[in-house]
């Protein structure tokens, strides 16, 4: 494969005009090269001609590849799990976290055999970070479902209040990170790989925009005094942190922290990322309570913003709606408009918000559209005008010289949480890949290949046939520029070799969650081995709050330590989220197309 060539007459029209190093790129020793700042995005549209100005001249993307031939680089592992993770203590019941030892590399050899010497041989093609299920989450809002807690515990987790200050200290770690860890080459961007938010609320929105590129916050809706929500509600279901009641959590040692709901609600300040940051689109964006598939149900529009909360349903009634939200037959909420009705009488009153109303697909766009969150770009994150006037949450962009990035949006607009890509989506991916074959390719998307399997009708597009899973690996497999194809969705950390036909083979990396323990994000490096094969090293981060809490600190950073070690004890969780020991930091080779 040619080491790069132009882009600029394919159909991805990407307006390489605006290829240049980041403004103000800062070496991270000397000689080691600079951080690019990524291109605009060319948005999919349903024309496939090239933007205007595609073929104009451009500056040369900086090339760390060649600056590490010249000096190498050194790794930088401090601030990754490699150097510590979060371990619980010994003991039962409540356990507290501290330092642990790190997770070792562990070099994946399915797709091809690694050779030896590559290290000294090998050259950086591109760095960065995933964020994925952030699942910032307006913890007062009306239409959430504690109340399935009363039919199974890990329906609710006594951290949610805190998703913000968790985001932040994520948020934070990137900042402080000085180059990548398997090659220190420079970070390039981050990239969200979707459920930024959780209720599909403008609230959330708002928070998600500004932890991402800077701002004060205040996680809080309604009253703005203090919280009116399941945690202040006297009820032994839910963990009363502020409150001497001893609730079914503080059985099992949840500690009492008078203090911490006012806490939770108070204004915080995001740095905001010190990198370029994309994003990618997710159910639980797009969807109200990430299953609901129609914003047109006055009812549950107006019950949002309402001042009535329902916080308590016998075991009965709980499993009967969680049956139904997890079947295939309620994709608009019907079944969950009618229950809400049916427990009028039992709601609490709460101050009415008119931020908690969903938000649409085109308010998502013109969010990350708007030049109050541009932070360091780029402008609209991904996303275009192109995206707004076509109705589409899916774009290409150029990572490095080498390396394109393609964001889907794999959200079924017909609802239910599995997702899928309608013909026209999928089509589009095939030219895109075939159209710039010359570069190697990492797709990004929120839901894996084991989880498209929905493929309900779009509304806004009824007679588009959905295409699940096996399709869209069928389509990747076909092209042997694919390198990696990430995504979330599951909460769980798995990587899975995808073989084709002769180097036709790339890797599926499916991340963590950053709202279940272990919250994780991780940093993916590609690199050329000079033998013939790529290598695509996995790292997970943390945040940056420290393992060890102190119940007396209710700081933005105590806080943000607490939302860890609040969320390994929550009743119910699983301890498997942080996959097997080959699913997290680790060298998966590949042969080289």
């Amino acid at each position: 494969m040619p080491r790069i060539r132009s882009v600029a007459t394919s159909a991805l029209g990407v307006n390489r005009r605006t290829v240049l190093a980041a403004a103000g790129a800062v070496t991270l020793s000397a000689g080691v090269g600079y951080a690019l700042r990524p291109t605009d995005s060319e948005a999919a549209t349903t024309s496939p001609e090239p933007a205007d100005g595609a073929g104009a001249p451009v500056a040369p993307a900086a090339r760390s590849g060649q600056a590490a031939e010249a000096t190498p680089l050194a790794p930088y592992t401090k601030g990754t799990t490699l150097a510590s993770v979060a371990t619980p203590r010994a003991g039962s019941g409540y356990r507290r976290l501290g330092d642990g030892a790190g997770w070792q590399r562990v070099v994946r050899g399915e797709l091809a055999a690694p050779k030896s010497g590559r290290a000294g041989r090998r050259t950086a093609l591109a760095a960065f970070v995933q964020f994925t299920d952030l699942h910032l989450q307006d913890v007062q809002h009306p239409l959430r479902l504690e109340y399935l807690r009363s039919n199974g515990v890990h329906s609710w987790r006594p951290h949610e209040a805190l998703t913000v200050q968790g985001a932040i200290s994520l948020v934070e770690r990137v900042n402080t990170l000085k180059g990548a860890p398997a090659t220190g080459a420079p970070l390039h961007f981050v990239m969200t790989t979707g459920d930024n938010t959780d209720n599909n609320a403008h609230s959330e929105l708002e928070w998600f925009m500004k932890v991402m590129s800077g701002g004060r916050i205040s996680p809080n809706s309604g009253d703005p005094r203090h919280y009116e929500g399941v945690q202040n509600s006297g009820m032994k279901l839910y963990w009363q942190p502020d409150a001497a009641l001893r609730d079914n959590d503080k059985a099992l040692g949840f500690p009492h922290l008078k203090g911490f709901l006012a806490a939770a609600i108070r204004e915080v300040q995001s740095p905001g990322l010190k990198l370029p940051w994309y994003s990618t689109v997710g159910n639980h964006d797009a969807l109200p309570l990430g299953c609901f598939g129609s914003h047109g149900d006055p009812y549950l529009a107006e019950a949002a913003v309402s001042g009535k909360k329902l916080m308590d349903v016998s075991a009965r009634d709980a499993m009967k709606l969680g049956d139904a939200i997890k079947g295939v037959n309620d994709p608009k909420g019907a079944h969950y408009r009618d229950f809400l009705k049916a427990h009028a009488r039992s709601m609490r009153s709460v101050t009415a918000d008119e931020k908690r109303a969903p938000y649409t697909p085109a308010d998502y766009l013109k969010a990350h559209l708007d030049p109050a969150h541009q932070g360091l770009g780029p402008v609209g994150h991904g996303y275009s005008s192109a995206n707004l006037s076509a109705g589409t949450q899916y774009y290409a962009f150029r990572i490095s010289d080498d390396v394109i990035g393609i964001s889907l949006d794999t959200t079924d607009a017909g609802g239910l949480p599995q997702g899928s890509l309608g013909t026209a989506q999928l089509m589009w991916l095939d030219k895109t890949l075939k159209d710039n074959k010359d570069s190697y390719a990492v797709v990004f998307s929120h839901h894996t290949s084991t989880s498209m399997d929905n493929t309900r009708p779009d509304p806004a597009r009824p007679g588009e046939k959905r295409h699940g899973g096996a399709e869209v690996l069928s389509v990747l497999g076909a092209h042997a520029n694919v390198l990696a194809w990430v995504n979330g969705h599951v909460h769980k950390n798995v990587i899975t070799p995808h073989k084709g036909s002769g180097a036709r083979s790339f890797w599926e990396i499916s991340t963590a969650s950053h709202i279940d323990y272990p919250h994780l994000a991780r940093i993916v490096e590609l690199v050329d081995n000079k033998d013939g094969t790529i290598s695509v090293f996995t790292t997970l981060i943390e945040s940056a709050a420290p393992h060890r809490t102190d119940f007396a600190d209710l700081s933005q950073t105590g806080l943000s330590a607490l939302y860890r070690e609040l969320a390994y004890n929550a009743p119910g969780a699983s301890t498997t989220l942080g996959g097997a020991a080959a699913d997290r930091n680790t060298e998966l080779v590949l042969k080289k197309g």
